[in-house]
């Protein structure tokens, strides 16, 4: 068991392109987001571990000696498979919850449970720690927030429990784990996630440990070759949204119109293979003309959005406010309100920015301006960290 603190960061997601085209087997184009959510871990010895999730007010604490008693062979079954209802279960009984469905809350206390119990049993006593966990990332946004939170949990007890080395070399301000340790910190984030949603498509968690972009389709997932930082607006309308009831519309419009939906799913589906060949293109030689076909590109599948019936009031007011500044919006995620993303050119200048991003939070948006294609999971000396981040982790 390592001595010293770690520090972790991870990367949100959005969408691309490919949203809802992508549930019927089309391809979606999902990119890392430099909200990032971060973690510091702190061995000591005085058998008791601990978790504070500030973001969301949890702030617990275990005997070690008493974790050390339960007989944890039921997670024996979850290396690699999927998450039983009776192993959820359990995880409440440890975490002393009582029977009832677990809100965001108790399933973010359950996943740490379930990743410390099966990451560190192996050794001979279960370690002594506290973790604190800090996000600039909204939750419930479709951001990949938890997602985010897995996988900063995965690498940190992964490396704390000497299962991976720490790749943070003296000196340096960041570490990056090698390809086979970012596979292993990959498969137990997919299994905190698991805890979380049940049955999720992998996408979030393989976004937030290798970042930059990725490909996926009918399950498979690949990574592009990583194209430059672009930078974005990113707006949260707010607007609550079911992601389910947004699926199950496009659904019955596909099936009413058949010979009008599926053409658009196949345009949405060119969409996202035209953006692939631009970004790969820009990982070579960015060029101005990238960022002209990428507006086109955003503008053509915003447009399909509505048409499928998943756009909203508020999206529409995302697209015009960026219209009348010279900019290009569209929804990402699941529509009907939630999250739009806004591409800044690099010649823009700073005050068309903020005029921008004025006048969204004047509707009651929230805005943030940030960049996608960000790097994956990595780990970090103190020193490298903004001062907010730092004083957020300690707690202050």
């Amino acid at each position: 068991m390592l001595s010293e603190a770690l520090l972790v960061s991870a990367p949100g997601k959005v969408i691309l392109h490919g949203e809802h085209a992508v549930v019927h087997g089309k391809v979606a184009l999902a990119v890392a987001l430099n909200l990032r959510t971060f973690l510091r871990l702190q061995p000591h010895d005085g058998g008791k571990v601990g978790l504070n999730l500030p973001n969301i007010g949890i702030k617990q604490t275990w005997d070690v000696a008493r974790l050390q008693l339960l007989d944890t062979s039921f997670l024996e079954q979850g290396d690699g498979t999927a998450i039983t209802p009776e192993q959820v279960e359990k995880l409440k009984e440890v975490a002393g919850f009582r029977e009832d469905s677990a809100n965001h809350r108790q399933l973010a206390v359950l996943t740490f449970l379930y990743l410390y119990l099966s990451i560190c049993r192996k050794h001979r006593a279960l370690p002594s720690l506290d973790i604190v966990v800090w996000s600039e990332l909204p939750t419930g946004a479709g951001l990949g927030s938890s997602a985010a939170y897995s996988v900063c949990l995965a690498a940190a007890l992964l490396t704390a429990c000497e299962e991976i080395p720490n790749p943070l070399k003296d000196k340096e301000p960041v570490g990056r784990w090698t390809e086979e340790d970012l596979e292993l910190i990959n498969k137990w984030a997919f299994q905190g996630e698991r805890v979380i949603h049940g049955n999720p498509s992998g996408v979030d968690n393989a976004v937030s440990t290798w970042g930059g972009a990725l490909r996926y389709q009918q399950g498979k997932i690949s990574s592009l070759k990583r194209p430059p930082a672009l930078k974005i607006l990113l707006t949260n309308t707010k607007i609550p949204r079911s992601t389910k009831t947004l699926v199950a519309g496009v659904q019955s419009r596909l099936l009413k119109y058949p010979g009008i939906v599926a053409p658009l799913l196949t345009s949405i589906d060119a969409i996202s293979m035209e953006c692939e060949h631009v970004l790969g293109e820009m990982a070579a030689a960015p060029a101005p003309e990238h960022y002209l076909v990428l507006e086109e590109l955003i503008d053509m599948n915003q447009h399909h959005l509505n048409a499928l019936g998943v756009g909203h009031a508020s999206l529409d007011r995302l697209c015009q406010v960026a219209r009348a500044h010279g900019l290009h919006s569209k929804l990402t995620g699941a529509g009907g309100g939630g999250c739009g993303i806004t591409l800044l050119r690099p010649d823009l200048e700073g005050p068309e920015v903020e005029a921008t991003k004025q006048e969204l939070t004047r509707d009651g948006f929230d805005c943030w301006e940030t960049s996608i294609g960000a790097p994956g999971v990595s780990i970090h000396s103190a020193s490298s960290l903004d001062a907010a981040v730092r004083q957020a982790l300690d707690g202050l």
